[in-house]
């Protein structure tokens, strides 16, 4: 089933809740009455159709709107990423840590286990802070820059000296696939946790670890598939504006 804009917010939340830290991400919180996305979209100035792209990948994992979606502005696409940072920075990355450190004091873990699993946790959480970092700094910058350079057809000296120095080919090779670990701390408990006396705990755990790889998943699509060659696209008209 597709989302559309006539459907109530409300029933689609009841429908996958899965999606509300998605929804969030626009400024829409629960209190949503009998809106449609469409009324929701207009009161929080919010483009209907890129909010349905985006509510439509995350819900359907078969759903991913490509060329629909490299016709949105760069700069919309930064402004859903960067919430989508914030998303991770000051709720899962937390929450998860906090989980772990829950699973000691409820699950009967040896402690040598749990300072395992901690340890591996925090050395992953520290390389997703620092790729979000490296992205939030320069890459999206760079972006936003370049596409007002390519609207505006002003060319400065600044940019051209950026742009020798960086491009994004740069950001492309250093772009890591950070999932990777997150995996082998979901296989470390699926497959080598020591039998605990409340599993209850340790099922929070994972389903928190599988939510955010399948967010993390959605987030490397956008940027991997869509806003990686819509910047490579501008970039090449810049240096038709350039030449």
């Amino acid at each position: 089933m597709l989302i559309d804009k006539d459907m109530k917010l409300a029933e689609i939340i009841h429908h996958d809740y899965t999606l509300l830290p998605v929804i969030n991400r626009f400024n829409m919180h629960l209190g949503v009455g009998d809106k449609t996305i469409a009324a929701m979209c207009r009161e929080k100035e919010v483009n209907t159709d890129f909010f349905l792209s985006i509510i439509n990948t995350f819900h359907d994992h078969q759903y991913f709107p490509a060329q629909h979606l490299k016709q949105f502005p760069a700069a919309m696409l930064v402004k859903y990423l960067k919430q989508t940072h914030l998303y991770y920075l000051n709720r899962k990355l937390p929450d998860i840590e906090t989980q772990l450190e829950n699973m000691e004091q409820n699950c009967a873990i040896n402690g040598d286990t749990l300072t395992l699993l901690l340890n591996f946790f925090k050395e992953y959480s520290k390389e997703l802070t620092h790729h979000i970092e490296r992205e939030e700094k320069v890459v999206y910058p760079y972006v936003l820059a370049l596409e007002n350079a390519v609207e505006t057809g002003k060319i400065t000296d600044d940019f051209n000296k950026k742009l020798q120095n960086y491009t994004i080919t740069n950001y492309k090779q250093e772009h890591e696939n950070v999932e990777e670990k997150l995996f082998d701390l979901k296989n470390i408990i699926i497959k080598y946790l020591p039998e605990t006396q409340n599993d209850a705990f340790c099922h929070v755990v994972l389903r928190d670890l599988f939510d955010l790889e399948r967010d993390l998943n959605n987030h490397s699509r956008i940027e991997n598939l869509i806003l990686l060659p819509k910047v490579e696209e501008m970039e090449h008209l810049y240096k038709q504006i350039n030449s």
